[in-house]
């Protein structure tokens, strides 16, 4: 797979099937050797969807910056632009599942993506779930079917039916995390948040202010609020401030470029205004 600087990109690069928009990687490989032209031992940003599914062993893996540990049964969800990196473990086993938006998300009905887009969205629910015995031995039951699909069967009708399984499995997942409360659930204002949120994520290295956000939507200020209290309990400008220093996070991974070449393409003109911001948040 390819990837560049700052942080290391990684893109949806199937080699084994370059049709196809899914692929299924044993995670002994990822442990044993490195990957992508990179050591997945390092930061990387990821295009596309993952889900990773622990069989066997124990660590801990990491996620925006944040170390979760692991055992058999833990499934973790990356969403695509995602940070994350691989950490070594003990006697691991288990499974990469990796796909495009196009692959699932596409194909389903607004509600259902919507779920799915919820699932994988670690502002909304904790990248992290465990499953109990009883869902340990479905999950192992699913991903044996997908990867017999993928690596045995590979006919005509294979990726379809491994869409369907996936689509199961994810929404099976959803449920999980909706049993344990880890999940908003039946939140209003949704979408919206989902809209704004996707906004941020794209635009807040150069603009930090409710009101630019506001103007870009057609909405006022207060109904951005009003928006992002009701689904996370932050006001607007908490959530863009916590956008940004995760991106701002993401520039620092890069020590070819200095502090002041870091805040410039952070949006500040000002190397102190720069330490202000980002230090204001851990006090």
């Amino acid at each position: 797979m390819n990837s560049s600087k700052s942080p290391i990109h990684i893109k949806f690069d199937n080699q084994q099937n370059p049709h196809a928009a899914f692929d299924l990687t044993p995670l002994e490989e990822i442990y044993g050797r490195d990957l992508w032209d990179q050591s997945p031992f390092e930061h990387h940003l990821v295009e596309f969807y993952i889900i990773i599914f622990i069989q066997e062993g124990r660590g801990f893996h990491t996620i925006d910056f944040t170390d979760y540990q692991f055992q058999a049964g833990t499934v973790f969800t990356i969403r695509k632009d995602q940070i994350h990196k691989f950490n070594r473990g003990r006697d691991v086993r288990g499974k990469l599942l990796l796909f495009t938006d196009d692959f699932l998300v596409s194909y389903l009905e607004k509600l259902e993506t919507l779920k799915t887009l919820q699932l994988f969205n670690e502002i909304l629910s904790i990248p992290k779930i465990q499953l109990s015995t009883i869902d340990l031995a479905q999950f192992n039951d699913a991903v044996d079917r997908i990867e017999k699909e993928y690596i045995s069967v590979n006919d005509a009708y294979s990726l379809a039916i491994i869409r369907s399984e996936l689509h199961i499995l994810i929404t099976s997942l959803f449920r999980r995390k909706s049993d344990t409360h880890s999940i908003l659930n039946s939140r209003k204002y949704l979408r919206e948040f989902i809209e704004l949120q996707n906004l941020i994520e794209r635009k807040c290295i150069d603009h930090k202010n409710v009101a630019f956000y506001a103007s870009e939507l057609g909405l006022s200020s207060k109904t951005l609020t009003n928006i992002t209290k009701e689904v996370i309990n932050k006001t607007a400008k908490q959530l863009i401030d916590d956008i940004a220093t995760q991106q701002i996070k993401r520039l620092l991974i890069n020590t070819e470029q200095s502090v002041k070449e870091i805040a410039y393409l952070s949006g500040f003109h000002e190397t102190t205004n720069f330490y202000k911001y980002f230090k204001s948040f851990y006090k």
